[in-house]
């Protein structure tokens, strides 16, 4: 089980908070202690209000005299109202609030169902209440709750596994900033991408997008980043969360200048011949999007097809997890752009050779050679067995790592500038005439 603790000098706004979901039966209040009753057994906020307001008049010093507390057990554990009424009762006991007046509230807006308690921390006689040590002593008391009545322990939880870190975020199960941390906080350190779309493509993987921003302040033009989680049909849900909210590594600035970095690492590396290969060999193979991706996908390839409302695709990225890169469909070669897989998969071509794609143009000619040579190297490419163990550093990462296999034939739904697919468009219709 794990206790959040906040402190503010904001009563009304934490009642208000957790009472609004109430009259939306999105949760209940489960039990008071120390609050005056109503008739009806309902509450409105003023009423609430009125319990704590003679321990605040005791004291006008003390600030921050709020408390919100939320206790969450493990969501495997199945615990009743009882037991949450239990639960609650002896973490205020032991934490020193066991006295106070407190409203217990239940919250049922997601599948992990867990309680929210709102305290004050001035005694009746207007002292405070000591907070020393105070999460240090949440802590113990947590553990102490869980061998009581029987919970999953977060602390065995934590040390047993990394399977929080690269599992596609849920916004159904809440916590999403500590699930997008989870993910954008690592991908860095495994994954090679060049540009802003190559990482969305990657973090679409994961149900995330980032938006760059752009604003005045103080007369200067400034940058920033903002995440947004995503649903499984790649809508975005929820309120944005500023970069900075994940570290100072993890801005605009810092993440373009990784890029530089990868594209330096990647002028000449050898996975975007053996991806060129994959490719290739799934365009020869397959006639529709289908079974590109699942040819691509058996190889350790997703692929993240972008596309506008009309659903004509304007972008495709190809992630190979074997060498951890990213890559454009046309930095891999002009024969592998979005309008070739467009014209290919609308017009539901048959058997398409990447040589009939070549015009008589000397450009076109060379690109054709260019992935011929790559298609008969004489040096013999291994192809790594898909997030095998020995491509890990360590059991570690293999644990990281694991949770990916279920993310492959993903879709974006991200909507990008349609303008970009306009112009290509322009430019192919100019090569025409």
């Amino acid at each position: 089980m794990i206790a959040k603790l906040g402190r503010s000098s904001n009563l009304y706004g934490a009642l208000a908070y957790n009472n609004t979901k109430v009259e939306k039966e999105k949760a209940k209040i489960l039990f008071t202690n120390k609050i005056i009753e109503t008739s009806s057994g309902k509450y409105s906020v003023s009423q609430l209000a009125q319990s704590f307001e003679s321990y605040l008049a005791a004291n006008r010093n003390t600030e921050k005299h709020t408390l919100h507390i939320s206790l969450n057990p493990d969501p495997k554990d199945n615990v009743s109202d009882e037991s949450f009424m239990m639960l609650a009762q002896d973490y205020m006991q032991e934490m020193g609030y066991g006295e106070q007046p407190f409203v217990v509230f239940k919250h049922m807006d997601i599948d992990r169902s867990h309680i929210h308690i709102v305290s004050v921390c001035v005694d009746e006689d207007g002292k405070k209440i000591s907070d020393r040590f105070e999460r240090r002593r949440s802590m113990e008391v947590c553990r102490a709750l869980e061998k009581k009545y029987g919970l999953s322990s977060a602390i065995e939880k934590n040390h047993s596994s990394n399977q929080v870190v690269f599992n596609p975020i849920n916004h159904q199960v809440g916590n999403l900033k500590n699930q997008i941390a989870s993910v954008i906080r690592h991908l860095p350190k495994y994954y090679r991408f060049r540009t802003f779309g190559e990482y969305n493509a990657l973090l679409s993987l994961f149900n995330i997008t980032a938006e760059k921003v752009e604003g005045e302040l103080g007369g200067k033009m400034q940058k920033g980043l903002l995440y947004f989680a995503l649903n499984t049909e790649g809508e975005i849900v929820g309120h944005p969360f500023k970069a900075s909210l994940f570290g100072k590594n993890l801005g605009l600035v810092p993440l373009e200048s990784y890029f530089e970095k990868c594209k330096e690492s990647l002028k000449n590396d050898e996975s975007k011949f053996t991806l060129i290969n994959f490719v290739s060999t799934a365009m020869k193979s397959t006639t529709n999007e289908k079974d590109f991706k699942t040819q691509l996908k058996n190889n350790g390839v997703n692929t993240v097809v972008r596309r506008n409302k009309s659903g004509l695709m304007y972008g495709i990225t190809f992630i190979d997890h074997n060498s951890k890169t990213v890559w454009n469909g046309s930095s891999l070669g002009k024969m592998f752009s979005s309008n070739f897989f467009n014209e290919k998969w609308n017009n539901t071509m048959e058997n398409v050779d990447v040589n009939a794609r070549a015009s008589d143009s000397q450009k076109k000619e060379k690109a054709v050679v260019d992935i011929q040579k790559v298609l008969h190297l004489e040096k013999p490419y291994h192809l790594f067995k898909f997030l095998d163990a020995d491509q890990t550093n360590g059991q570690n990462e293999e644990g990281l790592f694991s949770a990916i296999a279920g993310l492959f034939s993903f879709t974006s739904g991200e909507d990008y500038q349609e303008q970009e697919f306009a112009n290509q468009m322009k430019k192919r219709r100019k090569r025409k005439r």
